[in-house]
């Protein structure tokens, strides 16, 4: 490949660097950086000293990545000349350059293996180039977008001609330019989103929609057009996103098409046009505002433009879409914890004050006048900021700050992305990783870039909270109407119109109940009285939910069944930002709603200032615990805050998940916790009771395991608790030593039905957990409680594979450190014993269709059991742990994903299986913790409400339920071919 090198009067790019990162740990730099050098030829590694030594912007450059960026340090370690060569180029030539002759060499492959080389090639050497051109103050931000799309482009471009190239050699396509076989091919393919834009990220996917003209291609006769283009669409992916030796090009994602849940991943533009016409939403419309044709025939994806084009821009001032843009304000607000802006973990994309809420103030304002002001019809954000400012939608003051955050915002989030090549624009979550990263980024502390970070997100939450928000209405200028007057009554329900209800008539009604009907919450003359007061500012804020007549409806359910409202209405007249959010639970999940009508208490915790920060660790959750039950005088009223202490917990972590201020993660951790925290507890409280009765055996210890998901600290809001309860003693010893003694077996036998007895009986307040211990050794058959020595013996001699499957997520949660530390090694010994791979794979298969025989699997949307859902991700985990532990020990954790990433780090899993299963991993876990709060019976999309369909879609970043429900259908099947492959060996 030519180097492009610098012609006359062109400096290379080393003289080009104006600025670079800042070191958190220089010495362990400049050690790595040095042990890389001593093992290059002495050639290579004299010139790279010359040119540090010559430029010490290079120095400061490759140093920096060698510590914060694992990604690009490979791809410097991977080919030092390449390295060179880059250094040494100008790289605006070099990057053209590049990409033409990676297309003429692809024109010229042999074969499918060889353009995947070339593109890989290609994209692993830009990648390196815009990297050191953005980290090196080289190239302004809004250039790297611009490199990046064109490299995504043109490897679209470069696979659609040849894939198509290969059809004209074989006489399915009659093209009439045989070297340019997409023109006139019918074949479209639409860029949608920042690459539609010019505006790619770093590390982002790619989003297409294909469409052919069925009345206007190029095949020959006997081809069916709708299965040719789909195979090319597929191949087109197939050839960007694989995974092979040499990494991937592009991840693809297909799922912007009309309705991706029924539709092929390529459609007609007939069908296209009849879907928009009919079905289209105003999230497609603005998607559509960014697309661009990138591949294929280009003149039929202009045309297919112009007359989607009436769809996407109205005649008239759009206020239509207003009332959809205030919903999808409510949503941004409600998901992710929006309102608070933060520096450790904040989402720079989504989070509040962050991209997107630039993106959206710029393209809401085009949709809704974009119609009457084709001048708004532009793809770049900034450029769409620049045409508002002149068209006086906004100032030019907020068009300048609002540049200056995106270009800002952009950065970052590029150089987050740089660190693992990964798709997250997440900030650290520690300060630790903080310091490291602000100092890649180029500053000198994590208190200066935090300074910057937090002036940016501040001013572009200002911008888009007072063009979408407006102020807060006060209760003084509400319109004085009456109530009480029901539908008759014109302006009330002029009113209600006004406040965005869309059903007046029928909230008019339901207030009129609220303030006419006897209700039980209200009968206590204070509480109806505060709670008529309340009236005005609860119907504000419920205008303010997602669904604001679905939320009315919630409301009044709730109402219903409220048996004590005082407490209850007052909070929440005096704390009215919560209003929506109450109704947000209300509406979606009718679990928690059920909880909090019962014991309208535990909504205290909403009010703490900490709701929305950081989830408490363990010490926080005993301490608050502890506080808890500091002055409980009996053993009743013990177990009955305990109980009340786990739904008050259940409640605000559910409530968490809900608005989109906790991962999937973070709350199976979190449930967890507090499920390990009360346990703890409880294993005291009755162990001091039943010593109390029965006394002790000498050198007696007791401990409970975890199994399942609170094992690997992945419980939902509906999960049992699967414990097995362990322990050991003097066998010499004789009985107990208090007033009515037992003997050893019947002693922890009877321990552990007084301890499930506290877990499971109902009181007042309900019941803590449901018990599960058929994991114990021997299942139902065996000892409610197995003395250690005898728990080793049954899994080293009897124990099935099944059995050792379940124990790799084993965890003690309540045993003094002696104990522990004992049964701990005993689990070790077992799973780390050396196993014949050829028995466990037929036995986790045969395992794995005995669960399909008796739960069916052919359910999509049983998370758990359906072919390639948890199950089979489970299964894999556990099977590698059992075939690798005994040589690689450090494949072993309690966690299924930790579990995937250690088999990738140590070559047992192939990059292209982990990348099929860790996203797997996470969609089900986002969607898992969903349906187990709101769903009690199995999910059914049909009949679904409409809130719980759009969190769906939210949680998983997806713009809608059809593109969820293609992503889960194809995801499942990715996944069971990785399961095939692994354990069955079937490819």
């Amino acid at each position: 490949m030519t180097s492009a090198a610098t012609g006359e009067g062109q400096l290379p790019l080393a003289a080009q660097f104006v600025s670079g990162p800042q070191l958190f740990a220089p010495a362990d730099a400049e050690q790595r950086f040095g042990e890389w050098l001593a093992d290059l030829a002495p050639d290579d590694a004299g010139a790279f000293r010359a040119i540090t030594d010559q430029f010490p912007h290079v120095r400061a450059i490759l140093l920096g990545i060698a510590e914060a960026s694992p990604y690009l340090f490979d791809l410097i370690r991977a080919d030092a000349a390449r390295a060179l060569r880059l250094l040494r180029c100008d790289p605006q030539q070099h990057l053209a350059t590049l990409i033409a002759e990676t297309s003429a060499n692809v024109a010229a492959a042999g074969g499918d293996p060889d353009v995947m080389h070339l593109l890989r090639r290609m994209k692993s050497e830009a990648a390196l180039l815009i990297a050191l051109c953005d980290i090196g103050g080289v190239w302004p931000v809004m250039r790297v977008t611009r490199a990046l799309t064109d490299l995504a482009v043109s490897s679209v471009q470069t696979t659609v001609r040849y894939l198509l190239r290969q059809d004209a050699a074989r006489k399915r396509i009659l093209p009439p330019d045989p070297d340019h076989p997409e023109q006139g091919s019918g074949l479209i393919v639409l860029a949608m989103g920042k690459m539609g834009a010019g505006e790619l990220n770093y590390s982002s996917d790619i989003d297409l929609i294909v469409f052919f003209d069925i009345e206007a291609h190029t095949l020959a006769e006997d081809i069916e057009p709708n299965s040719f283009f789909v195979r090319i669409a597929q191949g087109v992916s197939r050839l960007l996103q694989q995974r092979t030796g040499d990494g991937y090009v592009f991840r693809v994602d297909l799922r912007l098409r009309p309705d991706p849940a029924s539709t092929p991943v390529a459609v007609s533009t007939a069908s296209a046009l009849h879907y928009y016409e009919r079905e289209g939403r105003t999230w497609e419309r603005a998607a559509m505002i960014k697309a661009s044709p990138c591949a294929g025939d280009f003149k039929a994806g202009e045309a297919l433009l112009a007359e989607i084009a009436p769809f996407v821009w109205r005649k008239h001032l759009d206020f239509a879409a207003l009332a959809d843009v205030h919903g999808m304000k409510r949503q941004m607000q409600t998901f992710r914890g929006q309102n608070e802006i933060s520096v450790e973990g904040h989402n720079v994309k989504v989070g509040r004050g962050g991209i997107r809420e630039i993106e959206f103030f710029a393209q809401t304002q085009q949709l809704i006048a974009g119609g009457r002001h084709p001048e708004l019809r532009v793809r770049p954000t900034l450029e769409a900021l620049n045409i508002l400012a002149a068209s006086n939608w906004i100032t030019y003051e907020a068009r300048d700050e609002l540049t200056l955050a995106y270009n800002f915002l952009r950065r970052v989030e590029h150089r987050l992305q740089m660190i693992a090549d990964e798709q997250t624009h997440s900030l650290p979550d520690d300060v630790g990783a903080m310091e490291r990263f602000a100092r890649f980024f180029g500053y000198d502390s994590r208190e200066a870039f935090a300074s910057d970070l937090l002036v940016h997100l501040n001013c572009v939450q200002g911008h888009y909270g007072r063009l979408f928000e407006g102020d807060p209405i006060d209760d003084a200028h509400l319109p004085a109407v009456d109530y009480k007057a029901g539908a008759v009554d014109q302006r009330l329900l002029e009113h209600f119109t006004k406040l965005g209800f869309r059903k007046p008539v029928m909230v008019a009604e339901t207030v009129q109940h609220w303030m006419t009907d006897d209700y039980r919450a209200l009968k206590y003359e204070g509480t109806r009285q505060a709670f008529m007061e309340f009236v005005p500012a609860l119907i504000v804020g419920l205008a303010d939910a997602e669904e604001p007549d679905l939320a009315v409806v919630a409301f009044d359910r709730f109402l219903q069944a409220l048996q004590r409202g005082g407490r209850l209405i007052s909070l929440l007249s005096q704390h009215r930002d919560l209003v929506a959010l109450v109704a947000l639970v209300l509406g979606a999940a009718p679990r928690l709603g059920d909880m909090l009508a019962r014991q309208p208490q535990i909504m205290d915790g909403l009010i703490d200032p900490r709701f929305f920060g950081a989830m408490p660790d363990q010490r926080e959750l005993s301490m608050r615990l502890a506080a808890t039950l500091e002055d409980a005088n009996s053993y009743e009223e013990f177990l009955d805050r305990l109980r009340l202490f786990g739904q008050e917990s259940l409640f605000l972590i559910g409530t968490r998940i809900l608005s989109g201020t906790v991962s999937a993660q973070q709350a199976g951790i979190a449930f967890a916790d507090v499920a390990e925290g009360i346990a703890h507890t409880l294993h005291g409280l009755v162990l001091d009771q039943f010593v109390a009765q029965h006394g002790r055996i000498k050198d007696q210890q007791t401990a409970i395991v975890a199994m399942g998901k609170l094992g690997s600290r992945e419980m939902t809001a509906a999960s049992d608790l699967d414990l097995i309860l362990i322990y050991d003693f003097d066998h010499d010893a004789p009985d107990s030593d208090g007033p009515r003694p037992l003997h050893g077996a019947q002693y922890f036998a009877r321990l552990t039905q007084r301890l499930i007895s506290a877990f499971t009986t109902r009181t007042n307040y309900g019941v803590l957990y449901e018990v599960d211990m058929r994991l114990r050794p021997s299942g139902r058959a065996g000892p409610l409680a197995s003395r250690i020595d005898s728990f080793a013996e049954y899994q080293e001699t009897e124990a099935w594979t099944w059995e050792h499957m379940a124990l790799t997520r084993a965890r003690v949660i309540s045993a003094t450190p002696a104990f522990r530390e004992k049964i701990e090694l005993v689990i070790r010994e077992v799973l780390t014993r050396p196993r014949e791979t050829t028995i466990i794979a037929n036995d986790v298969a045969e395992m794995r269709q005995a669960i399909a025989e008796e739960k069916g699997e052919d359910d999509i949307w049983d998370l758990k059991h359906a072919a390639g859902g948890m199950v089979d991700i489970e299964f894999i985990a556990q099977y590698l742990q059992l075939v690798h532990a005994a040589e690689k020990p450090e494949i072993l954790s309690i966690s299924t994903q930790q579990v995937l990433e250690n088999a990738a780090r140590l070559g047992i899993l192939s990059p292209s299986a982990v990348d099929v299963l860790r996203p797997a991993v996470r969609l089900y876990h986002d969607l898992t913790q969903v349906l187990r709060l709101c769903v009690s019976d199995k999910f059914k999309p049909e009949t679904a409400g409409t809130d719980l369909l759009r969190m769906l879609a939210r949680v998983s970043n997806e713009p809608d339920f059809s593109s969820l429900q293609a992503r889960v259908h194809e995801t499942q099947a990715d996944v069971r071919q990785v399961f095939r492959l692994v354990v069955e060996g079937v490819s």
